[in-house]
């Protein structure tokens, strides 16, 4: 089998609160009619969104007569010769992650089985997942206990929340220093959400790396006895110095991952003990097989695998391929919540999501693929479609 064409589009739709709403994808051809499917990071909507796609069509004359079975060694070759244009960093990684998915989703289908047999078989039927959650425009905390709890009613048994965005709290815009109004203010909402939710629900707090280092210590000593599933990315994701001393003062669980690209740049956290939970995003991080590789090494250090989400259906299939694969997986985010049309984007197995969870495909290869009719009404400022 021989790699005869590859393509990308950009999809997606502006949605309030959905952050991940604009995805590229990649379809790679072969000469045997085998069709592969990968999703990869756009780079938002506050960005052109055609970045990766470019990358993508960069890469294509080196993919072209490739078999499409050597995953490995095509994402080495890719890799190891766009050092110099940036291959570990995006969009190229981006672009990587892409047609690394389609080359397993080809593989799959071409010996009729499901991604994850391919990589060692299933600890798990279904993926956990928590909810990403945001109570609108408001600072009231009433407001988001309501949402918690209205979450939470929809059996989930893990939330999350953000606390960078406190607009009417904040005395300065720009710098990173969280004052006595702020800080109080936010302590008083994680501590809210925790006796709002009990303590059988996990709660996870993101800081969105909006934090400078005395603010970011001062928070995690103080939220130590509401037991958060972690404190996510409490300093900017750059400095992994920083991060281990936010660490190393605190019993509360720290967790970083999502601006983090290849095996290489996880094992700098590792190294300096600066994280007790990983969050790749499993869109942009270098692929299936990379993507396991990290959570092997992550699992010699008995360090948890909970990836960052912002995906389509086919995206997020893909993750759970790979989670099912490992045995050091917690929990995958669902951003979905605020993106009417998430569901309609694929075809698959359907409902994708139920009870809190997300059931891993049988079908051969990914096991969800996009809905033609659906994603060309979406296409991202005016892109085209695959022939």
């Amino acid at each position: 089998m021989k790699i005869t064409d590859v393509q990308a589009c950009v999809i997606g739709r502006q949605e309030p609160h959905s952050g991940g709403s604009v995805w590229t994808f990649v379809r790679v051809y072969t000469d045997e009619g085998i069709v592969g499917t990968g999703e990869c990071n756009s780079g938002g909507p506050g960005y052109s969104g055609f970045a990766t796609k470019e990358a993508i069509l960069a890469i294509k004359p080196r993919l072209i007569g490739e078999d499409p079975f050597n995953v490995n060694l095509i994402y080495e070759k890719l890799r190891r010769g766009g050092r110099y244009g940036g291959s570990t960093s995006a969009p190229l990684i981006f672009a990587l992650t892409g047609i690394d998915n389609a080359l397993y989703d080809i593989m799959g289908k071409a010996l009729g089985v499901p991604i994850y047999k391919l990589l060692g078989g299933k600890f798990r039927e279904k993926i956990r997942l928590y909810a990403d959650c945001h109570a609108g425009e408001t600072d009231d905390l009433q407001a988001y206990c309501d949402k918690a709890l209205q979450v939470v009613g929809q059996n989930f048994s893990a939330v999350k929340f953000d606390v960078d965005n406190i607009g009417s709290n904040k005395s300065d815009p720009y710098n990173w220093t969280a004052d006595a109004r702020e800080m109080t203010y936010i302590i008083r909402l994680i501590q809210g959400l925790r006796e709002a939710l009990g303590d059988e629900t996990d709660l996870a707090i993101d800081c969105h790396g909006q934090f400078d280092l005395p603010s970011a210590i001062t928070l995690a000593k103080a939220v130590e006895p509401l037991r958060l599933m972690w404190l996510e990315e409490p300093v900017p994701a750059e400095n992994i110095d920083a991060l281990a001393q936010v660490r190393a003062s605190s019993s509360t669980v720290i967790c970083t991952g999502e601006n983090h690209y290849t095996r290489y740049e996880f094992l700098e956290l590792f190294s300096r003990k600066a994280v007790d939970v990983i969050m790749p995003d499993l869109s942009k991080v270098g692929g299936i097989a990379e993507a396991k590789r990290i959570a092997d090494m992550a699992d010699a250090h008995y360090i948890p695998m909970a990836p960052h989400n912002v995906s389509s259906p086919l995206g997020m299939m893909a993750a759970c391929h790979v989670l099912a694969s490992i045995p050091n997986f917690l929990v995958l985010e669902l951003h979905a919540l605020n993106i009417p049309w998430w569901n309609d984007l694929c075809i698959g197995e359907k409902p994708f999501i139920e009870n809190g969870f997300m059931t891993v495909s049988e079908r051969p290869g990914i096991g969800v693929e996009l809905n033609d009719e659906v994603a060309k009404s979406l296409l991202w400022n005016g892109d085209e479609y695959f022939d």
